[in-house]
C-alpha cells in the first residue's frame, strides 16, 4: 500500500542523525568573509541551538551553504536500513514516534471499557501486531468485495462498483497525496468560488505506481520500475489464486498505461484556473460520457448532491471514456488487483513482503522493512489520529510551549504584514487587500479546538485489515457529512502528533501540529536566532503560502477571486519566473533537473518566509545587538539553523520519486534559499565568483 503526504511543509518525515548526540566542538570561527560585530558576553546566553560539529568549515558558505552547514554531518550520517532518507526531520519524527508508541502500546493497560477511545486504540494496535491472526484470516476481510467484483455483469454495475470504491482524498493541490489506486478520489471542502458552501470534488486516480511519469517517463530507471511493477501485479494475482494471473496482470498494466496517458501532470493539476465550475450531477453524463454517472454517484453516496467539481476535467473525461471503451473483464481484473494491493500490507506475509519489495525497495530504495511495531504505530495514528492526538498533547505539549510559539507566530505575521506595507512595487489597492488577508488569517498552534468522535467506528482486536477498511469508510462518511453542513473554518487537516505544518488556502488558515514544535525546530531553552531560523522559518513559510503562485489567487475569505491589479500580478509573475529558472538549473541526479514550475509555490514560501522570520528575529532583539555565541553572530546562527533544519541524505530512488512527482524541492536545495536573502550575504560575506552568489538585482525577493 502506498503512503503519501499532502500539501505541507515537507514530504521528508524520515530523516536522521540525533543532533543531541552531536557534541559541540570548541568555539567555531567565522569564515574569513563573515562580518563579526564587537564581541558580546555570552556566558549567560541560552543554548545555541546549532549543531557546531555538523559544520564543514572547509567549504565556503558562498559556494554551497548546505554543504557548509551540514557537510561534516553528512560525511558520517547513515540512512537507516528501514528508511528512504535521513536528516533533521527524523530527529523530531522519532521523538514523536517514541511518544506515540508509549501512548498506543499502553492504551489497554487498565482494561478500558469497550467503545472507549483507549479500547479502540488498544484493539487496533493489537490486531495489527497479531501476525498469526492475519495469516489465519487470509483474504477474509476482502473476500466479499472480491466476489462482488467477480459478479459485475455490465458497465452499469462496473460504474456503481467504481463509485463504491471511492475514498476521501485531501489536498488536490498536491497530487502526491492522491489515493491514486482508486479511479477517482473525492475531496470535500468549500467551493473555490463559493466559500459559503461545501462541495464534492472528484480527482483523477487509477494508478498503482505513484504518478503518470512512472508509466510514460524515459530512462532506464523508469523502464525498470515498469518491468518490476508488471511482475508485482502478477505476483499478487498469483498469490490470491487468480486464474490466468500473468495474462490478467498484462491487461491491468496496459489499462493503467492508458489511464496514465489520460492524467494531468502535477503542474497541470495545480492550475486552479483550469478547473471548471461545478457540473450539475445530471450533466455529468453529457460532460464526461462513458461512465454510468447515476450509478457511480449512487455507489459513491453522492446521488443527493446537486453538483460536483471535476478538478482535472480533461483527465476525468478521458478516464470516463476508458470505462466505456475497455473490456469489462479488464476492468474487473484491474479492480481485483487494486482491492488486493490496497490492503497488501495487512494481508498475510507473502503479500506484505511483495508490496514492500516493490513500493519500498524498488520505488524508494529502502532495503529493510520497518519493524512491525513501527508500522502499527503509524497505522493507528493514521486511522485513530485524534484519539491518539488528544492523549499526545495532554502529555507532551505544555501550555508554555504553545504560548511561546504563538508569540513567535504573532511576531512573524506582524513582520510579514510590515514587509507588505513597505513593498514599493505593489499598488495601494492590492496592498490593502493583501494586508486584510493577513489580518484575517486563522493560525492554530498545537491541536484543534474540537476532537473527532470515533464512537461509531468499529474496531476489532483480531481483524487488522477490516479495521483499516472500516476506518477508511468512516473517514469518507465524515467528509461527506460536511456536504450541506456549515463551513468549519477551524477544521484541522493534520493530527497534533504529525511532524509537519500546513497552509489551508480555502480556509485562510494555518496549522502547526504539536509534534513539529520540538528541538531542533523549536527549543524553549534555545537562543532566539536558532528558533527563528528553524521553526520561525517554518512559520514564515506557511504564512507566505497564502501569497504564493496559488495562495495569491484566494482572498481573505478563501474564495478564488482576483484581487490584484493587472500590473501587480505581472510583477509577481515576473519574480516567480525568475525563481522557476533558478531552480530549473539544479541537477540533483545526473540528467535529472528540478522542475522549477512544479516546486514554485514551496520556493516562493521559502524565500518570503525566511525574510519574514529574519525580520521578526531582528525585532525580537529589541534594538540590542545579538550576542556572539561560540564565535557565531546572531545572523550566522539564524541562517545556520535554517540550513540545518533542511539537512538530509536521501536514497537515489526516493530522490528521483520526489523530483518527479512532488511539489517540494529536496531539502538540500531549500537550504540554498539563502542566496536570495540580502542579510545572508552580510552575515557570511558571500561574494562574486562564488557558486551561490547572485547580484543584488538578481536576488528573488517576491515579498
Amino acid at each position: 500500500m502506498q503512503q503519501r503526504t499532502g500539501w505541507i511543509l515537507t514530504t521528508a518525515l524520515v530523516s536522521a542523525c540525533t543532533l543531541a548526540a552531536c557534541k559541540p566542538q570548541p568555539a567555531a570561527t567565522t569564515t574569513p568573509e563573515a562580518k563579526t560585530p564587537p564581541a558580546t558576553a555570552s556566558t549567560a546566553a541560552p543554548t545555541i541551538g546549532i549543531d557546531l560539529a555538523g559544520i564543514d568549515k572547509g567549504v565556503k558558505p558562498g559556494d554551497d551553504f548546505d554543504e557548509y552547514a551540514n557537510g561534516a554531518w553528512r560525511k558520517t550520517a547513515e540512512i537507516p536500513a528501514d528508511r528512504a532518507s535521513t536528516g533533521t526531520f527524523l530527529v523530531v519524527f522519532e521523538k514523536a514516534e517514541k511518544r506515540n508508541a508509549e501512548i498506543i502500546q499502553n492504551a489497554g493497560k487498565d482494561n478500558p471499557a469497550a467503545g472507549t477511545p483507549a479500547r479502540k486504540i488498544a484493539d487496533y494496535y493489537a490486531a495489527y501486531m497479531d501476525e498469526g491472526a492475519i495469516e489465519k484470516r487470509g483474504l477474509a476481510a476482502i473476500d466479499a468485495d472480491l466476489k462482488a467484483i467477480d459478479a459485475i455483469a455490465d458497465k452499469t454495475a462496473l460504474s456503481k462498483a467504481l463509485g463504491e470504491q471511492v475514498r476521501a482524498d485531501v489536498d488536490p493541490l498536491n497530487s502526491t497525496n492522491f489515493d491514486t489506486e482508486h479511479l477517482f478520489g473525492v475531496f470535500v471542502s468549500q467551493g473555490l468560488k463559493d466559500p459559503a458552501h461545501n462541495v464534492a470534488t472528484l480527482l483523477q486516480g487509477g494508478l498503482g505506481m505513484p504518478n503518470r511519469d512512472y508509466y510514460i517517463g524515459a530512462g532506464k530507471e523508469m523502464a525498470d520500475a515498469r518491468t518490476k511493477y508488471q511482475a508485482y501485479v502478477t505476483k499478487l494475482l498469483e498469490l490470491s489464486g487468480t486464474p490466468d494471473a500473468a495474462a490478467k496482470a498484462k491487461a491491468v498494466y496496459d489499462l493503467e498505461m492508458k489511464i496514465a496517458k489520460a492524467h494531468a501532470s502535477v503542474i497541470e493539476s495545480n492550475d486552479i484556473h483550469a478547473i471548471p465550475d461545478a457540473w450539475p450531477v445530471a450533466d455529468w453524463t453529457k460532460q464526461a460520457p462513458g461512465i454510468d454517472w447515476p450509478a457511480f454517484f449512487e455507489g459513491a453516496s453522492l446521488s443527493g448532491q446537486s453538483s460536483a467539481v471535476a478538478w482535472q476535467a480533461a483527465a476525468i473525461k478521458k478516464l470516463s471514456a476508458l470505462v466505456a471503451s475497455e473490456p469489462l473483464d479488464t476492468w474487473k481484473a484491474w479492480l481485483r488487483f487494486h482491492e488486493i494491493n490496497h490492503g497488501a500490507g495487512l494481508l498475510p506475509k507473502a503479500y506484505a513482503d511483495a508490496a514492500f519489495d516493490f513500493y519500498g525497495t524498488t520505488l524508494s530504495g529502502t532495503p529493510k522493512q520497518q519493524d512491525r511495531w513501527k508500522r502499527a504505530i503509524g497505522a493507528t495514528n493514521n486511522d485513530l489520529g485524534d484519539a491518539v492526538g488528544k492523549l499526545y498533547v495532554d502529555r507532551f505539549f505544555p501550555a508554555s510551549s504553545k504560548a511561546k510559539v504563538e508569540e513567535m507566530v504573532s511576531n512573524i505575521v506582524a513582520s510579514f504584514d510590515e514587509r507588505l506595507a513597505k513593498l514599493d512595487w505593489m499598488t495601494p489597492a492590492t496592498k490593502d487587500k493583501a494586508r486584510a488577508k493577513v489580518k484575517a488569517m486563522r493560525v492554530s498552534v498545537g491541536y484543534p479546538d474540537t476532537w473527532r468522535d470515533y464512537g461509531s467506528l468499529e474496531i476489532r482486536p483480531d481483524d487488522a485489515l477490516g479495521n483499516r477498511m472500516r476506518a477508511e469508510k468512516f473517514e469518507y462518511q465524515h467528509q461527506l457529512a460536511k456536504l450541506g453542513a456549515p463551513i468549519d473554518r477551524g477544521e484541522w487537516w493534520m493530527t497534533p502528533q504529525t511532524v509537519n505544518a500546513v497552509n489551508l488556502p480555502l480556509q485562510n488558515a494555518l496549522n502547526f501540529p504539536a509534534a513539529i514544535l520540538e528541538a531542533p525546530f523549536f527549543d524553549p531553552n534555545a537562543d532566539a536566532a536558532a528558533n527563528y531560523g528553524s521553526i520561525g522559518a517554518v512559520i514564515g513559510h506557511e504564512i507566505s503560502h497564502s501569497f504564493d503562485n496559488t495562495g495569491a489567487e484566494f482572498d481573505a475569505d478563501g474564495a478564488l477571486r482576483n484581487w490584484w491589479t493587472k500590473e501587480d500580478m505581472a510583477h509577481f509573475k515576473a519574480a516567480a519566473d525568475r525563481l522557476v529558472k533558478q531552480y530549473d538549473a539544479y541537477e540533483p541526479l545526473p540528467g535529472l533537473h528540478l522542475k522549477g514550475a512544479q516546486v514554485l509555490g514551496e520556493n516562493i514560501a521559502d524565500v518570503a518566509g525566511l525574510n519574514a522570520a529574519h525580520m521578526a528575529y531582528v525585532k525580537s532583539l529589541g534594538g540590542k545587538p545579538a550576542p556572539v555565541i561560540d564565535g557565531l553572530t546572531g545572523d550566522q546562527r539564524f541562517f545556520l539553523a535554517f540550513a540545518q533544519a533542511w539537512r538530509g541524505k536521501t536514497r537515489d530512488a526516493a530522490l528521483r520519486a520526489q523530483i518527479i512527482g512532488d511539489g517540494h524541492a529536496p531539502g538540500r536545495y531549500r537550504a540554498q534559499t539563502v542566496r536570495n536573502i540580502d542579510a545572508w550575504y552580510d552575515a557570511f560575506g558571500a561574494k562574486a565568483g562564488e557558486a551561490l552568489y547572485l547580484k543584488p538585482e538578481d536576488r528573488v525577493q517576491v515579498y
